[in-house]
């Protein structure tokens, strides 16, 4: 039985891959004509940006054979800009193939590319290219390869005798030794297995233009690989590409476990968390632009499947896990300036879906500058977002020039209380946060026992950490490379709700960042420059003027090699300046290298101006309670102020953030503008208009009145608070007591009569918190909904988003006693009422049915 195996070509820009999957193709029979790229006619490159530049930018696929191997082929984008693009299709190789230009060497981004394969755990063959035009020979270049990249990279000779091959894979393994000193031949199934284990690399060498060595390549991968091993019965799949094909959205994956049929329900949890059951629709097994619809994919399959509505990039099916977002990320961020006449908030939706197609476009809404931002890894990029928008939309848009994007990491150990008590709630929130090595990102974890705070109220914590990008407080940057440990916390067993803790989160992380000081960050570039040896002095000067750390490698004969390290926002504009003193002589290449501490920052920090205080979205102070109303604890304050001590140690040399005069002279008390910003950062903007007392307008008397068309009226809705209604009617809360299902069924039974009787839409809704392991459920009953909300999920939380999704044409009116939802619908001018006036109301329309009855009684 044949293999089948995934494998990709993965290389720097230029160094000939596309190349490579033509030759591979046309040696296997798959076509008929070699194509090239300077013909713009290759089977793979078929977008006319990628024909335009002669570059690869969507990653695609092609299936060929060869005698013991069916081949999904995966040609990747090269270019440093389209990194993101790569590193997506290597979670779905079985093997890869790593080409390496033979006159340019190891370049950065090969390296780079190494460190994806040793990451992501992937078996390799190296494929040396262009070897007709090299100068140096095979055994200098095999020497690079086994210095730069590892030691157990053996070069696969075409003319070896199996001697001399064994003699070179005998520094590589112990066992291989023993074999070739004992006179054995070294098995090709224990050669297998070392290269599927990543313990030796074999090196092929040609040319794929000139199709030189691309046989023995072909034959060198279809003796020394593996077939991989599948779960036949168990399904599960991996998402690696979202394209349309017309009006067809198409989901590409892998199948890695058992089987999928055309028309098979596929149930899945969008990005923003829904929960969505649709069935697979067509079958596609596409090679290049062509395509086969089948039936059914069997695990090993790559397939591109319609009808999924809502699936993202990096999504796992069954059994698998969603792949962690790219190592590489963009580092630049450019506005799109769209025509005049182009509504922003419309078109930004539209935008989205090119992101879907693209993940590595990544699209943003400015939300304080109301302006649509893109963030990037470079111009090529943003060449290809023109085009996309253009041909998508019809619309012409122009980038701005662009801006660094900036992080920010905490400067030592500290611990961030949180405190929020306004009246009637409650909730403190202690965190321990400190620094970690570069790379990290941002970790959460709780070391907080159950029996001091609640577990739902701890997974609620650790999810309002999750949701909020967090700001620094030096130029208000996204934070990095921090730890955050929820280490105490407190709740009020009547007065604390999901939202109380949300504020005591976020306020514990800022108030954490104000004591212990930021670090600023910024990207950096590996680089590596060639240039003519007489402009070595000018190169070195720039280096040095752009706060660069490099070394010359090469400096012999007409051409000298510089590599190093600089920050991006001085390298990431150089390559024009460099083209023009070298006459076009010199090239520039750049590779990701992550983010170190920033080497201007004091100018930085003051080009920006951000003060923290001021940032009331991310306010760093505390609300506490005295004497039945609340007041504001500025961060520097807090800790007096605060309920509980956790023991922890915290630097005491962390750099401290002084606060402004004008923060300092605040009263501790809640100021309006406050109370605002909170509401709405809660709530949202206000939807509809607050009552105010009419105008009397008196009609000139030369004209009539205006005839205004009737209005239709509104509909009227009740939305009711299970278990707070519950808890506060005398009769229910005993029962509960006794059987809170019981209450619940006494309940929905009562509301059945009214809403029978008095014909008002109404919705029940009970939360998750006291429904162990709800999955939340929506019911009709007796001609009203009853909803019970997922777990962690409050009932708070779900109406006011169903009071904010309702339209002006509902007169809402919410039941409950919980007052920050009774502050939102005040906000959103809807009518609030609470459980004893509703229950008073119940008594009344009680009454009038039981008089009704009686009157029908009497008449019969």
């Amino acid at each position: 039985m044949k293999k089948k195996l995934t494998i990709g070509i993965l290389a720097h820009v230029d160094a000939g891959k596309t190349t490579l999957s033509e030759a591979l193709l046309y040696i296997s029979g798959k076509i008929r004509t070699l194509g090239r790229v300077d013909h713009r006619n290759t089977y793979l490159d078929t977008n006319a940006v990628e024909r335009e530049r002669g570059i690869t930018i969507f990653s695609k696929q092609a299936r060929f054979s060869t005698e013991n191997c069916d081949f999904i082929l995966l040609d990747t984008p090269g270019h440093v800009d389209f990194s993101a693009e790569t590193e997506r299709t290597l979670a779905l190789l079985d093997y890869a193939v790593l080409l390496i230009s033979a006159p340019d060497g190891i370049q950065n981004h090969t390296r780079t590319l190494w460190q994806l394969l040793e990451y992501y755990d992937v078996p390799t063959f190296i494929f040396v290219n262009k070897n007709d035009i090299a100068v140096k020979s095979k055994e200098d270049i095999e020497a690079d390869i086994l210095k730069t990249l590892s030691r157990s990279c053996v070069a696969f000779f075409e003319s070896d005798t199996k001697a001399e091959r064994d003699e070179r894979l005998a520094y590589v393994s112990e066992d291989f030794m023993e074999s070739f000193l004992a006179g054995e031949i070294i098995e090709e199934g224990d050669i297998a297995e070392m290269v599927s284990r990543r313990r030796l690399f074999p090196c092929v060498f040609g040319s794929a233009l000139k199709t030189e060595g691309i046989e023995h390549l072909l034959a060198v991968i279809d003796r020394f690989t593996l077939a991989p091993e599948y779960d036949g019965q168990v399904f599960g799949a991996k998402v690696y590409k979202i394209a349309r094909a017309g009006n067809t959205r198409l989901t590409y994956m892998k199948i890695t476990g058992g089987k999928l049929s055309a028309r098979d329900e596929l149930t899945y949890v969008t990005e923003d968390g829904k929960k969505l059951c649709e069935k697979a629709g067509q079958l596609r097994l596409y090679s290049g632009e062509k395509f086969e619809q089948v039936e059914t994919a069997f695990a090993g399959e790559i397939c591109a499947v319609s009808g999924l509505s809502a699936t993202y990039v990096g999504q796992g099916f069954g059994f698998e896990s969603d792949t962690c977002k790219p190592v590489l990320e963009p580092v630049l961020s450019y506005r799109i300036i769209l025509p005049p006449e182009c509504d922003l908030s419309l078109y930004f939706p539209k935008l989205k879906e090119l992101e879907e197609e693209e993940p590595s476009l990544h699209l943003y809404w400015n939300a304080e500058l109301s302006q649509i931002e893109a963030r990037l890894m470079g111009d090529i990029q943003i060449d290809l977002l023109k085009r996309m928008i253009s041909e998508r939309f019809a619309i012409e848009c122009e980038f701005d020039t662009g801006k660094i994007l900036y992080k920010e990491k905490i400067a030592g150990k500290a611990l961030g209380v949180g405190h929020f008590e306004p009246l009637q709630h409650y909730a403190e929130v202690q965190l321990l946060m400190e620094p970690q090595p570069k790379g990290t990102g941002l970790i959460f974890d709780t070391h907080l026992p159950e029996n001091t705070l609640d577990i739902n109220w701890q997974r609620l914590i650790l999810s309002h950490l999750y949701e909020k990008t967090h700001r620094g407080t030096l130029i208000g940057a996204a934070l990095t490379d921090t730890k955050i440990t929820l280490v105490a916390g407190k709740a009020h067993l009547k007065h604390t709700e999901g939202g109380d803790f949300r504020e005591a989160t976020l306020r514990a992380v800022r108030q954490g960042l104000m004591k212990a000081g930021c670090v600023l960050l910024e990207p950096y570039y590996k680089f590596r420059m060639e240039i003519p040896s007489a402009f070595v002095g000018r190169a070195m000067t720039d280096l040095q003027n752009r706060s660069a750390v490099f070394e010359i490698e090469d400096s012999d004969g007409d051409v000298a090699v510089i590599s190093g390290r600089a920050p991006v926002s001085e390298l990431h504009d150089y390559t024009r300046e460099l083209i023009s003193y070298t006459r076009g002589q010199g090239r520039l290449f750049c590779t990701s290298d992550g983010y170190d501490p920033c080497h201007n920052s004091e100018e930085i920090v003051a080009s920006v101006g951000y003060d923290p205080e001021a940032d009331l979205e991310n306010t760093p102070h505390s609300v506490f309670c005295a004497h039945g109303a609340g007041f504001v604890v500025l961060w520097n304050e807090v800790d007096k102020y605060k309920h509980l001590e956790a023991d922890v140690e915290v630097s005491e040399s962390a750099q401290t953030i002084i606060p402004k005069v004008s923060g300092l002279a605040r009263r501790y008390q809640i100021s309006d503008k406050e109370v605002e910003a909170i509401m709405l950062r809660t709530f949202g903007p206000e939807k509809r208009k607050r009552f105010t007392e009419p105008k009397r307008v008196t009609a000139p008397k030369a004209e009539k009145p205006k005839v205004r068309k009737p209005s239709l009226p509104k509909k009227k809705m009740y939305i009711v608070d299970g278990y707070n209604v519950i808890h506060s009617w005398d009769s229910l809360r005993d029962v509960a007591k006794r059987d809170l299902e019981k209450s619940r069924e006494i309940l929905m039974d009562t509301l059945s009569n009214y809403v029978a009787f008095t014909k008002t839409e109404l919705v029940l809704v009970f939360d998750a918190y006291l429904v162990k392991y709800g999955e939340g459920s929506e019911t009709l009953k007796d001609g009203y909904k009853v909803i019970f909300t997922k777990e962690n999920q409050t009932a708070d939380a779900y109406i006011e988003k169903m009071m904010s999704a309702l339209g002006p044409n509902y007169n809402i009116t919410v039941v409950t006693g919980d007052r920050l939802v009774q502050y939102s619908a005040v906000h959103s001018g809807i009518l609030r009422m609470t459980a004893k006036e509703f229950e008073d109301e119940i008594t009344a329309v009680g009454n009038e049915i039981t008089e009704f009855v009686r009157r029908l009684s009497q008449r019969s």
